[in-house]
């Protein structure tokens, strides 16, 4: 098809521009649905801070629901890119099909486990008696969304690898509309607080995957559903865990610092400490959400160009989204060191949550003009089929020094000390992916060399043999 065949020779400026536009606008809109739901809770007249604080606590929960549209959704829309690229269009359909299965499944049990132990879980992810009740109104009904939530964020990832991105990006923007406007009615319209909010993402979610489902039950996307493929195949879902894998022990890992971290801003600086830092995710959030939109956008192209074996299209694509994220990154750190207050006034105007906020905004995000090497060489490792290395890469970042930064850093600092750690935690991680990248692009050389050794060996051998031809033609002459 006409898509498949410019991943692989139209200009790749022109196509991270046609893919990655829209999975920013995609991925910003997805962002947003959290970050709405913040600014409108922490907003919440008399109770805004505590009410940002249970919500807090219910951030590992919902990273976990993440992670799995993370394991399902990355690991389908990367296998997709690579068996069209490898002329393997019938397994390609397989996929689209068998992510639906997987999500719905997946997304029972969640529910499930979720809502009966979810005092328990709430307990152990920091909730204190005054936040509790605040975070199980918010989290039970996003539990009971789990099932559109992973599902609409597998599909949409699968429609963008089926080559329309456009489409995929205006599915998103549909939900974070319909997500802002029921924010505004059932929270302040209906007075329905924190359970409104919840109400109104599940609900956004849902729209969300309804319409990317009647994409591929329309017959109007390039890879046709058909219900045959609903059953599982063995060796595609391997296929599919095993990249997923990496953004899946990314997230995971990011639920399990969110806990450690809700634990020792509680004991180093009270329940209002974990509203800075949900104030503070949120605001990363948005200048990280387009670095994983540009993530999106070049994943088909170097997938489908590693699998092609066009190695110097394979390294442009990814220099140019390396380029891109830097200065986006650049102009975040412009706008958080000069304008914190600005900026954190719209989640919420207590004096004393301001103040913790302020401060903690400026260290935690100390690094963001070089974590564009770290976010984006993991994906590309992760795009080109080498998931246990992009596995260890994200898990460095947010496991391996992280955490013990994290235990370690406040016992000497107090509560800066927790801030302190995601900065040294990002320089460390960088430096280290820089060196893997490097690696593994300076080995393209040694493919190229020796294609070029079999190529010229081809042809000495079919002039050789012309040669034979022509002098046993001679001979009978």
């Amino acid at each position: 098809m006409k898509d498949e065949q410019i991943l692989g020779t139209e200009s790749i400026g022109r196509l991270l521009f046609k893919y990655s536009i829209p999975a920013i606008i995609g991925m910003v809109v997805n962002g947003l649905y959290n970050v709405v739901d913040r600014i409108f809770i922490g907003n919440i007249p008399g109770v805004g801070p505590l009410a940002i604080t249970g919500l807090g606590v219910t951030m590992p929960i919902m990273t976990i629901i993440l992670a799995f549209g993370m394991l399902i959704g990355i690991g389908t829309a990367t296998n997709i890119s690579i068996k069209l690229g490898q002329g393997k269009k019938d397994d390609a359909k397989k996929l689209i099909a068998n992510s639906i299965t997987l999500s719905i499944g997946i997304g029972i049990i969640i529910t499930i486990i979720g809502i009966i132990f979810a005092d328990t879980i709430l307990k152990l992810f920091g909730a204190s008696e005054k936040t509790l009740v605040y975070a199980k109104e918010y989290i039970n009904i996003i539990l009971i969304g789990s099932v559109v939530n992973i599902l609409s964020f597998s599909l949409n990832h699968a429609i963008r690898a089926d080559g329309s991105p456009k489409i995929s990006a205006g599915i998103m923007i549909i939900g974070c509309l319909t997500n802002i406007v029921l924010d505004y009615i059932l929270i302040f319209k209906f007075d329905m607080g924190i359970k409104g909010a919840a109400i109104a993402t599940v609900l956004s979610q849902a729209i969300t995957a309804f319409i990317s489902l009647y994409y591929y039950l329309s017959g109007k996307s390039n890879l046709k559903f058909e219900k045959t493929n609903l059953k599982l195949d063995k060796e595609l879902v391997k296929l599919v865990l095993a990249i997923g894998l990496s953004p899946f022990a990314m997230q995971l890992a990011a639920s399990m610092v969110q806990i450690i971290a809700n634990n020792s801003l509680k004991s180093y600086g009270g329940d209002l400490a974990i509203g800075a830092m949900t104030t503070i995710s949120s605001i990363a959030m948005i200048f990280l959400m387009p670095i994983f939109g540009i993530n999106q956008g070049s994943q088909p192209i170097i997938g489908f160009n590693y699998g092609a074996k066009k190695f110097k299209r394979v390294k442009k694509a990814y220099l140019i989204s390396l380029t891109a994220a830097t200065i986006i990154l650049c102009g975040g750190t412009f706008i958080v060191q000069i304008f914190p207050e600005i900026i954190i006034g719209l989640f919420n105007k207590d004096k004393e949550l301001m103040n913790i906020s302020i401060n903690g905004l400026r260290i935690y995000l100390l690094m963001l003009p070089i974590i564009g090497i770290s976010i984006t060489g993991t994906n590309y490792i992760q795009s080109i089929g080498k998931a246990k290395m992009a596995m260890l890469l994200s898990l460095l970042r947010q496991v391996i020094l992280l955490i013990p930064s994290i235990l370690i850093l406040p016992k000497f600092f107090g509560l800066e000390g927790i801030w302190m750690s995601q900065p040294l935690s990002d320089f460390i991680a960088t430096f280290i992916t820089a060196i893997v990248l490097m690696r593994e692009i300076r080995s393209y050389k040694n493919i190229e060399l020796r294609e070029y050794e079999v190529i010229k060996e081809k042809e000495s051998i079919e002039i050789n043999s012309k040669m034979a031809i022509e002098s046993d033609v001679n001979n009978l002459i």
